[in-house]
C-alpha cells in the first residue's frame, strides 16, 4: 500500500501541510522573488487548508494579485507583511526594542509574525543607546516581558544594554541601517555576536520573521 505524504507536490512547490502538526505553526510563505503563478496558488492552497496564512516581504504588487483570489487578504506597507489571519486570544508578552525609527520595518516584521502566532506584543521604539535614558524610561515595560526583540543597525549595541538591565532572554536582531563602516548591518551583527551580556541569541540581519518566530516560540513556553 502506497504511504500518503505529508505534503502536497504542485511541482513548482511542495506544501508541507503536516507541519502545524509537527511544530506548532503552519507552513509561512516567503513571498520575495516567487513568480506571481506560483505565489497565487501557493497563497490559495495554504488558505483553503489552516483557515488563515501569512507572508512575509510581500509587495503592493504581490498583494494586489492576491486579493484577486483572496478578497479578506491583509496588507502592511511597513512590514510587507501579507495575511489572512482568523481571531485568537494574544497571550503572554514578547517587547520589542528599536535603535532607531528606521528600525520599525523589522520590528513589524517581529512583531505581526508573533501577533499571527498568538502572542501579545509590547513595541518600545526609538530607545536607542544614543540617548539612553529613553530606554530606562521603559525598564518597568521590559521588566514584564518574557523575551526581549532588540533590534538596531549602527553597532548594534541596544542588544547588550537591554540584556543587561533584564532577566529573560534578549534575541538580537541587526539591521542593515547606518552609515558606510556599518557595512550593511555586518558591525551590528558581529558586536551582537560578541556581546559581553549575558542572554542574548543573535538572528540573520533584517531577519525579524526569525525573531519573532523564536520569541513566540520562548513567550508560549513561559504561559
Amino acid at each position: 500500500m502506497k504511504e500518503e505524504k505529508a505534503y502536497q507536490d504542485l511541482g513548482y512547490a511542495k506544501i508541507d501541510h503536516d507541519r502545524k502538526q509537527r511544530t506548532g505553526t503552519a507552513e509561512v510563505v516567503f513571498c520575495q522573488g516567487k513568480p506571481n503563478e506560483f505565489l497565487n496558488k501557493i497563497f490559495v492552497n495554504l488558505y483553503k487548508e489552516n483557515g488563515e496564512v501569512l507572508g512575509t516581504r510581500a509587495t503592493k504588487e504581490q498583494y494586489e494579485l492576491v486579493k484577486k483570489s483572496i478578497p479578506e487578504i491583509e496588507y502592511d506597507e511597513i512590514s510587507k507583511i501579507l495575511k489572512v489571519e482568523k481571531p485568537k486570544e494574544k497571550i503572554g508578552n514578547i517587547a520589542i526594542c528599536t535603535g532607531g525609527t528606521a528600525d520599525i520595518p523589522i520590528a513589524e516584521e517581529s512583531a505581526k509574525t508573533a501577533e499571527f502566532f498568538g502572542s501579545y506584543v509590547e513595541r518600545i521604539y526609538d530607545v536607542g543607546v544614543a540617548g539612553i535614558h529613553r530606554l530606562l524610561d521603559q525598564k518597568e515595560k521590559l521588566e514584564k516581558a518574557n523575551c526581549i526583540i532588540a533590534i538596531a543597525g549602527m553597532e548594534g549595541a541596544l542588544a547588550s544594554v537591554v540584556a543587561g538591565l533584564v532577566k529573560v532572554p534578549v534575541i538580537a536582531v541587526p539591521t542593515s541601517i547606518g552609515y558606510g563602516a556599518s557595512f550593511e548591518g555586518l558591525a551590528a551583527l558581529l558586536s551582537m555576536i560578541n556581546s559581553c551580556a549575558n542572554g542574548v541569541s543573535v538572528v540573520n540581519i533584517d531577519n525579524g520573521y526569525g525573531a519573532g518566530y523564536i520569541a513566540n516560540q520562548i513567550n508560549k513556553l513561559a504561559n
